[in-house]
């Protein structure tokens, strides 16, 4: 089970004994109180500057803190969202001021292969962090989306991140969160995760327009990442404790539509959401899924977001008298995989003057974004230039349930990730590939690659009537006979700007960073 391999992962620190930090992240909400949005920061002329520190620190219960801080007017706050327009410029500047009691006790792998260095490089601990734009089709180089050679050490001097975001990059909410191999889980796991927003979704998708918008960003933390047992979720960082206890209130006006902009970042949860209304499960208008708008909006009652997927939806707030909960259904996960339990993300709270921290309705616009004009755009009408099989598998250690996690290419050897290995897939700039990805394994997994997103084909043989665009994927698990379950999908390698060595691998963070990870070389 994936906690049997969490506690695998940190063999050497299972002994690790965790002493009180010195409070280097800011306060977290206190329970059952309103949820705010994260500080929204906005580019100026075409750029957004912003210094991030990383931190650390245990909380009065145990449970260990990431947290990307931010200077403000206000004082020190976390995880900020980005916010810029198409063509913007992002420069962040981010040190690593982690300092954790006895950081000796877990090293990974150098992150310098072949001798390639970008940052400090050098042997990674759990100290050292990196961040990855998530969902963003930037390159995978240094000083923008490289997160195989990329490694900011304690004490160096701030690494800039100078990331061009394109002219036609989709409208919609993506994410950052760090990324090094073999220590993912722990600094997400600690809440270091924020949304970034590519502008302009009004102008794709004029539903939203004059609809107040909101941003959550739903996270998991374990009490240390090896210790099997409870976790919590938290909803803008406000813990939503189960089976009992104060739930984080929502604010909305009676009747009220608005734009929710939610983003998975969860350790391992699958998330069927759901908005009550006197317990009665109501339609969402479906408006994007991974930062990537629809061709047409469609009525949901039930979205379901992968670890690490975002969804974009109108919601309409309960009438007077009546009740409202967000809420994220039971998933199962398989024969090996973790449950999901059902849980109440949040409360509607009804107020005739909501201003619970939201986001200022935008104007309706005359200006419109076409989305012919959007990367990807005309990607299913191409003729692929391959075809691939990709699957899933795990491997087993007695009675303890998997071990070791693979993603391999048919065809090629079953191996977990290796700094050095050679890619196991390389193709070339211009071409367009459909990969058909299976899970022969007896949990579900999340597929996700970096630098571009995917059009979804086929599920299981059948093709699919929402051709929707993704860069996250679920594959339910295979029940141990019968046909495997499988996903196909078509890889757009046209852009140049995407040229270079990235990595594809599944979004369940344990089994990243166990291995089932590898990379892809995308020739000039």
């Amino acid at each position: 089970m994936r906690a049997i391999a969490r506690c695998l992962l940190a063999i050497i620190a299972c002994g690790f004994s965790f002493v009180a930090a010195s409070a280097q992240c800011p306060p977290r909400p206190e329970p059952g109180t309103l949820v705010q949005d994260a500080l929204s920061l906005y580019s100026q002329n075409g750029v957004l500057n912003a210094d991030f520190t990383m931190a650390y620190a245990v909380d009065p219960f145990g449970y260990t803190h990431y947290c990307y801080k931010y200077q403000a007017s206000t004082g020190v706050v976390e995880a900020p969202t980005l916010r810029l327009n198409q063509g913007d410029q992002l420069q962040l500047s981010v040190k690593d001021a982690i300092r954790t009691p006895r950081p000796d006790s877990m090293s990974g792998m150098d992150m310098s292969p072949a001798g390639t260095v970008c940052g400090d490089g050098g042997t990674a601990t759990l100290q050292s962090t990196n961040v990855h734009f998530h969902g963003l089709n930037v390159p995978p180089v240094c000083h923008q989306d490289d997160v195989l050679t990329t490694l900011i050490q304690p004490g160096s001097a701030a690494f800039p991140y100078k990331i061009q975001i394109p002219a036609n990059e989709p409208p919609g909410l993506y994410w950052y969160h760090p990324h090094v191999h073999g220590f993912t889980e722990f600094q997400v796991n600690g809440g270091a995760a924020g949304a970034l927003i590519v502008e302009g979704m009004d102008k794709v998708r004029p539903e939203v327009a004059g609809l107040t918008e909101r941003v959550f960003v739903i996270r998991q933390q374990y009490l240390v990442p090896w210790v099997p047992g409870p976790y919590q979720l938290t909803l803008n960082f406000q813990v939503t404790p189960p089976p009992e206890g104060p739930t984080p209130l929502i604010q909305m006006n009676p009747g009220e539509r608005q734009f929710w902009r939610v983003a998975n970042a969860t350790l391992q949860d699958f998330m069927p959401l759901q908005f009550w209304v006197n317990g009665i499960p109501q339609p969402l208008e479906l408006i994007a899924l991974d930062g990537y708008p629809l061709a047409k909006t469609r009525m949901e009652k039930t979205i379901l977001i992968p670890p690490a997927g975002r969804a974009e939806f109108i919601v309409q707030a309960p009438p007077k008298g009546a009740t409202g909960q967000f809420v994220s259904l039971a998933y199962s996960t398989g024969p090996t995989g973790n449950a999901d339990f059902e849980q109440i993300l949040g409360n509607i709270e009804l107020s005739n003057t909501a201003q619970a921290n939201k986001q200022p309705a935008k104007p309706a616009t005359s200006a419109r974004i076409s989305a012919d004009g959007l990367k990807f755009a005309g990607l299913k009408d191409l003729t692929p230039t391959a075809t691939r099989k990709l699957y899933f598998s795990e491997e087993f250690g007695g009675t303890n349930g998997p071990i070791q996690f693979y993603i391999t290419v048919d065809g090629q050897k079953q191996q977990v990730f290796e700094p050095n290995e050679k890619p196991v897939i390389t193709t070339k700039v211009g071409a367009v590939e459909d990969w058909t990805i299976e899970n022969r394994a007896l949990e579900t997994h999340a597929f996700h690659i970096h630098q571009i997103h995917f059009q979804m084909l086929e599920v299981d043989g059948k093709p699919v009537a929402d051709q929707d665009l993704r860069d996250t994927i679920q594959i339910p698990y295979w029940s141990g006979s019968g046909p495997h379950h499988s996903v196909k999908v078509r890889m757009d390698f046209r852009d140049p700007a995407i040229a270079g060595t990235f990595v594809f691998h599944c979004h369940i963070l344990l089994h990243e960073d166990l291995g089932m990870m590898h990379k892809i070389l995308v020739e000039p």
